[in-house]
């Protein structure tokens, strides 16, 4: 009977004990994000290329189009400058995917460390506040690394362009195209957009990092006694909100790809884009190329928590692994 007792305080001890690491630790969880960030690039680069082209592209008087679906972009753009040149630009977004990814995902863990109570619990309003702020951080370096990733994704278009119209075809690469931004407009020629990507990253995060949260904690769970859900199940967790969050922030995500893309229509701002477009093209336009997004964001964010999940960082340092609040 004492034996029972004994096992039965054990127990009720065990279960009192802070659910809350002790420390929190920043360096493996920025291995593990710049990891995450480069592998989910790698592997949907060439959707997120198509989605640039389907979003930036300019509507004929009589509503002809250069692209008519995600398929006949594909087609179109692998004819006219091969399989690699599905990857144009994804040098620097693999270059700069490494710290936004990093800040992005160690931000969020960061946040609702600290925001949660000791026993490890938060409230969805301080879960969405922390998904906010990793959100802001994170566009320092979005901004310049979406600018330049944009302009060349959209300089094959353009280039196809020209040479169907006989005229010549400058070409232009990332480091051309950064220097050129500098000597023109200075360090803040590289923050072009910077609003409205502010605007779509921090609101696709408050959506994402609650909901991706929620999800992972509903699925089956290691059985190494870790508590931390199986592989699988943070991919699923992270294709799912990830699709969710990128249907809703779509319409900012167009005003933001129309006011960085350097093409045929200039924008005053925000609000003159937002007005023209719908003036112009209707409210469809705010969903131009939101399959395709979806298409990159959900498997791209899908990989991306689940390497990160995995402890890479970890590893590496020799560190041991805790449970992410």
């Amino acid at each position: 009977m004492l034996e029972q007792v004994e096992q039965k305080n054990q127990v009720d001890k065990k279960n009192q004990e802070p659910k809350k690491p002790q420390k929190f630790n920043v360096f493996p969880k920025i291995i593990n994000g710049g990891v995450a960030g480069i592998i989910g690039v790698a592997c949907v680069y060439p959707l997120d290329m198509v989605k640039t082209r389907l979003q930036n592209q300019p509507i004929g008087p009589n509503g002809e189009r250069m692209y008519t679906s995600i398929a006949d972009c594909f087609r179109k753009t692998i004819a006219s400058e091969g399989y690699f040149g599905m990857y144009r630009g994804s040098a620097v977004n693999i270059v700069l995917i490494t710290p936004e990814k990093a800040i992005k995902l160690t931000a969020n863990d960061f946040f609702r460390y600290h925001l949660a109570s000791d026993d490890g619990v938060i409230p969805l309003t301080r879960a969405t506040l922390a998904g906010g702020l990793a959100g802001l951080f994170q566009i320092v370096v979005t901004t310049p690394m979406e600018l330049l990733k944009i302009q060349m994704q959209d300089s094959g278009r353009l280039a196809a362009a020209d040479r169907a119209a006989g005229r010549e075809v400058k070409k232009i690469t990332a480091l051309g195209l950064t220097k050129t931004l500098l000597r023109e407009r200075g360090i803040f020629g590289l923050y072009k957009g910077v609003g409205a990507t502010g605007v779509r990253d921090i609101t696709f995060s408050m959506v994402y990092f609650p909901l991706m949260a929620w999800i992972n904690d509903q699925g089956p769970r290691k059985s190494d006694g870790s508590g931390e859900a199986v592989f699988y199940w943070s991919l699923i967790a992270g294709l799912l909100s990830g699709m969710t969050s990128a249907f809703m922030v779509t319409p900012f995500d167009v005003v933001k790809t129309r006011l960085q893309a350097d093409g045929e229509k200039k924008f005053k701002g925000i609000m003159d884009c937002v007005n023209r477009t719908l003036k112009e093209e209707g409210i469809q336009a705010f969903f131009k190329g939101g399959l395709c997004r979806i298409m990159v964001l959900a498997p791209l964010f899908g990989i991306a928590q689940m390497f990160y999940f995995l402890g890479v960082g970890e590893k590496i340092l020799g560190i041991e692994r805790t449970k992410s609040v």
